[in-house]
This record gives C-alpha cells, sequence and structure tokens, in this order.
C-alpha cells in the first residue's frame, strides 16, 4: 500500500534481507578478522563510557522514589547497548569504504533492538509504576515486548520481513464503509500506544515538577496535575487518530452518547469528580488536615479523583468527594495546623480546686509531642454526683501521627500525679433502700426475706 510507514520502512531496508548471505561470504575472507576486532573494540570502549553514565545516574536518582529508581534501572541498563550501537555505527561508516561490514551490520540490528527497547521499559516504568503497585504487571509486559522484539530482529535478519508484511498488507477487513488492512490496524495500534505513552510520560514528568516547586500550593499543585494529564490525554488520543487516518468527525457520536450517560449512569461519579476539584480549589479540605465527616475523624493523607482518603488508627476510610461538598464536615484544623487533645478527669470535693487546676497542667506540660505555644491548660468543668470534673488540653502539631497516644501519656501522667499527691480519683457509690409496708427498710434485712421467700419456694 502506497504511503504506508511499515512498507516504505521494509523496502528501504531490503538489503538488509541478505545479511546471512554476506556474512557467510566475508567469513573466509581476511577483513572477517578485522571486523570481529572492530566489534570486539567498539563494545569495549562501550563498557567505561556505560559505567560512567550509570554512576552518575544512581547518584541522581539515589534520593528518589521508588518508582523513579524502578524507572532507572531501565535506563541504565540502556547504556551499554547505546554506546555499542553508536560506535559501531560510526565504525561502520568508517570502514565502508575500504573492506567489507557484514559483521558490523548485524552487530547494529540487536544493539538497537535492546536499546530500544530498554528505552520504551524506562517510558513504561516512569507511567505505570507509581508506589510500585504495578511491578508484577510490567514484568509481564516486558516479557512480552521482548519476545516480540528478538522475534522482529530475527525476521529483520532472515530477510524474511518484506514477506510478512506483504501478508499482513493483503489481509483485509471491513470497518464501515472502509476497508482495513492488518498492517493498517497493527500501525495505528502502534502509534496510538507511542503518542499516549510520550503523553503520559510528559504528564509525569510535569508532576514532579510541580510537586516540587515551593511557590505553589499543595492543592493547586494537584489540580494543575490532574488537568494537565487529562489534556495531554486527550490531545495524545485525537493525534494518534488523525495520524492512522481517522475522521474525527466520528467522535461527535461517542461525545453525545458519553453526555447521556453522564446525565444518566454516571451522574454519581460525574457529581464525585467535580466535587473533587471542588475541594482542591476552594482549599476547604487540604492534605494534612484532620477532618470529621460522618462519624469518621482522621487525617486527610489523599485526594483522588472520586474519593478522599481519610486516615486514623483503625485504618483508611474513602469518602466520596460529594459527600465532603454536600454534608457538614469539622475540619479540626482548618484555620491552625495545630490540633486540640483533651481528656476529663475527677477529683474528690475534699481537694483544693487550684491546686489540682495547676497539677494538671504542669503534669501533661513536658509530654513528647506536646506545644508549648499554645500552652497546656487546665478547666474546671462541673460538680459531678461523685466529684469535681477538670478537663485538660493540650495541642500538637502532627497529627497525622495519631492523637491516642498522646492522649494515654495525659491519662498515666495524670493517675501518677494525682496519686502522689494523695488526691483520690472518686467513683459513684449507690445506697440503696427497700420500702416495705409504707416504711423504709434496710438493704441487709431486704435480703434476707429475699433469701427466705427463695428457700420457700
Amino acid at each position: 500500500m502506497n504511503g504506508n510507514p511499515l512498507t516504505d520502512l521494509t523496502a528501504s531496508h531490503a538489503t538488509f534481507g541478505r545479511m546471512l548471505d554476506d556474512l557467510m561470504r566475508d567469513a573466509g575472507g581476511p577483513g572477517f578478522i578485522w571486523q570481529l576486532v572492530v566489534l570486539a573494540g567498539c563494545l569495549l570502549a562501550a563498557w567505561p563510557l556505560a559505567r560512567f553514565v550509570d554512576k552518575r545516574l544512581e547518584k541522581h536518582y539515589a534520593a528518589s522514589s521508588f518508582s523513579l529508581r524502578f524507572a532507572a534501572a531501565s535506563l541504565e541498563r540502556a547504556m551499554f547497548p547505546l554506546f555499542g550501537w553508536l560506535l559501531v555505527m560510526t565504525a561502520r561508516f568508517v570502514l565502508e569504504p575500504v573492506m567489507a561490514i557484514s559483521v558490523l551490520r548485524l552487530a547494529l540490528v540487536p544493539l538497537f533492538g535492546i536499546t530500544s527497547l530498554y528505552f520504551t521499559f524506562y517510558i513504561l516504568r516512569r507511567v505505570l509504576s507509581g508506589s510500585g503497585q504495578l511491578h508484577g504487571m510490567l514484568l509481564l509486559v516486558e516479557k512480552v515486548l521482548t519476545t516480540l522484539v528478538w522475534v522482529a530482529m530475527a525476521l529483520y535478519v532472515l530477510g524474511v520481513l518484506p514477506e510478512v508484511t506483504k501478508w499482513m498488507e493483503a489481509m483485509r477487513f471491513s470497518l464501515g464503509k472502509q476497508k482495513v488492512s492488518l498492517a493498517d490496524i497493527l500501525m495505528a495500534v502502534v502509534w496510538i500506544l507511542l503518542t499516549v505513552l510520550v503523553a503520559m510520560w510528559f504528564g509525569s514528568w510535569l508532576e514532579e515538577r510541580l510537586m516540587r516547586s515551593a511557590s505553589l500550593d499543595v492543592n493547586l499543585k494537584v489540580v494543575l496535575t490532574r488537568i494537565s494529564k487529562a489534556l495531554l490525554l486527550l490531545v495524545s488520543l485525537l493525534l494518534s487518530l488523525s495520524l492512522v487516518g481517522i475522521d474525527l468527525t466520528v467522535l461527535s457520536v461517542f461525545g453525545g452518547a458519553l453526555g447521556v450517560g453522564l446525565g444518566l449512569g454516571l451522574q454519581k461519579i460525574a457529581s464525585n469528580y467535580i466535587s473533587g476539584f471542588i475541594i482542591l480549589l476552594d482549599r476547604s479540605v487540604k492534605l494534612g488536615d484532620q477532618i470529621t465527616v460522618d462519624k469518621c475523624t482522621g487525617i486527610v493523607s489523599q485526594i483522588r479523583t472520586r474519593y478522599t482518603v481519610v486516615r486514623n488508627g483503625d485504618g483508611e476510610t474513602l469518602v466520596p468527594n460529594e459527600q465532603l461538598v454536600a454534608q457538614s464536615v469539622q475540619n479540626h484544623s482548618f484555620s491552625n495546623t495545630n490540633v486540640r487533645v483533651a481528656t476529663r478527669v475527677q477529683a474528690d470535693y475534699g481537694a483544693d480546686p487550684e491546686t489540682v487546676i495547676m497539677l494538671l497542667t504542669e503534669c501533661v506540660r513536658e509530654l513528647p509531642r506536646v506545644l508549648q505555644d499554645p500552652a497546656p491548660a487546665a478547666f474546671l468543668v462541673l460538680f459531678a454526683d461523685s466529684g469535681i470534673e477538670y478537663e485538660v488540653a493540650v495541642y500538637i502539631a502532627d497529627p497525622q501521627n495519631g492523637k491516642l497516644g498522646v492522649q494515654s501519656a495525659m491519662n498515666r501522667a495524670i493517675w501518677r500525679t494525682l496519686r502522689e499527691h494523695g488526691i483520690s480519683i472518686p467513683y459513684p457509690q449507690r445506697e440503696v433502700r427497700v420500702l416495705t409496708n409504707g416504711h423504709f427498710q434496710s438493704l441487709s434485712d431486704a435480703s434476707a426475706q429475699a433469701v427466705e421467700v427463695a428457700n420457700q419456694a
């Protein structure tokens, strides 16, 4: 088919189908040994160059996240075949006028194929390996790609690739009113994958730069990252469809169907998606805030497209974004990042309230994680049935580490302090009287009557 990139590429390199014949012909000549020597010299020269670049890459990515270090491993492996390919390519063009170069031409194929593989793995890992959750799937994809590339290189060297290309062009299918070949479908898939991968890689690179910016708010960083990724993905899809010759006007039907779907069955998903952007833009809830929503209290650890992750001592709760917009949310750190931690205790009526307040304040002042500004404070809350009730409150600056540990330390310090100063913590006491024939009767008499009735029964 005229204008097919795969056909043009194959035709331009048709001479490579005779690689093995040229190699067998040159094997008996005196230049064969010199070709092996040049090839070995190029590979030996490529090794220290690759090691130098690998050390620079290891140093650069040493303090990076797992996904970046995972991707850098593929980039490091690509250095040796890359430098080998460059040196062998240079030697080929330099020596071609004076001697046979069949060995060098053959060596260029695996060197270029392996280099392309590792660079593809680098892009895939940068795009898909956030937190390492797709590690197993990536290894499977890499094995499949490796197999396909080696098969393609074998066909290329054996000279069978032109015949395979002609067979793929002869296999035609009906797609609406248009006839397309298997080669066209393959090229369409390749273009779509390439453009999408490049867009996703650029989106990851842009996200990394935005997250390292100190002048932007955290919520604004997340908003810009998501918008840029969505726009890049949309542009890449439209560009890839244009490259393979698909009329973009057919997408209007899909857009209308998508709008109907959003209006009917996907309204909740759309609502959560829009609510997520509203939360990020109006900054009502930020990363690191301590909130209480629908009986769930915890620290906001992630604000995703559909839900917000609230983490506490019991685990992580996924709260739909629509719930954070439509319902009342108590944000404990909306105007202040410091969080109040309080506990209550009772002391008997014989203890001086001023003394108790002073002791309660001092015993929690030096506890770990407790801030001195705002300073701890104690309050007389109410006169209860069994004793006077007090409340002790402190502030902490790291609520993401939990409040229960601080509250437990406060309770233990209060118990030790009151015990050392002879102040008892009262407990409820009850006196029970039984009324018989209009007169009060002691509990012991009532118990004796109950035993007597039980025995008679």
